[in-house]
């Protein structure tokens, strides 16, 4: 019988080990701490104005919308770029394949964003980069990204982000995780 367990012990110390859960990131931890500071100090946001009011046609914020510059700020934390990192938000779908899957879209910390005014600030958009494509039939749900996260400045017409994340899984959050 030892034998047998010793065989058993070996074969699970050489077994592939079940990938350990990425450190979950705050999306606040994406603001350097005087951005931080502008945003806790900020007065409450008139949510009232037209829509066109507050949009550039380059795409993300107006300056002359008249908010405070921490809602334009792309200001990162260095620290952050290459880790890798869990991070929830919702889906802004920008690009997908032919199966409909998509396998770019921008993450945002709460549901709706880009889509009313204001959006987040560049520092509060991940651009996701998933090749594997996700089903995303409702931008409402919510979604994990695990991968790795870059500094790296994105732009497009819909919004700006300062960083990206290359990742290697997203799945829809469980109720039951809440």
């Amino acid at each position: 019988m030892r034998p047998f367990i010793v065989s058993l012990l070996c074969c699970l110390a050489l077994a592939p080990t079940a990938h350990a859960a990425l450190p979950e990131l705050d999306w606040l931890e994406l603001m350097p701490p005087e951005d931080r500071q502008a945003l806790e100090e900020m007065p409450e946001i008139d949510h009232s104005t037209p829509e066109n009011l507050g949009f550039s046609d380059q795409g993300g914020l107006r300056q002359e919308a008249g908010l405070p510059a921490v809602m334009y700020s792309a200001k990162t934390v260095a620290a952050l770029d290459g880790r890798e990192v869990r991070l929830g938000g919702y889906p802004v779908p920008l690009e997908s394949d032919a199966r409909g899957r998509s396998t770019e879209f921008f993450l945002v910390p709460y549901p709706g964003a880009c889509i009313h005014v204001p959006p987040p600030p560049p520092n509060q958009i991940v651009l996701v980069r998933y090749p594997q494509g996700i089903a995303l039939d409702d931008i409402y749900a919510p979604l994990w990204v695990d991968g790795r996260l870059k500094v790296e400045p994105v732009s497009n017409d819909l919004a700006d982000a300062a960083y990206a994340l290359d990742a290697g899984t997203v799945e829809l959050v469980d109720e039951d995780d809440l």
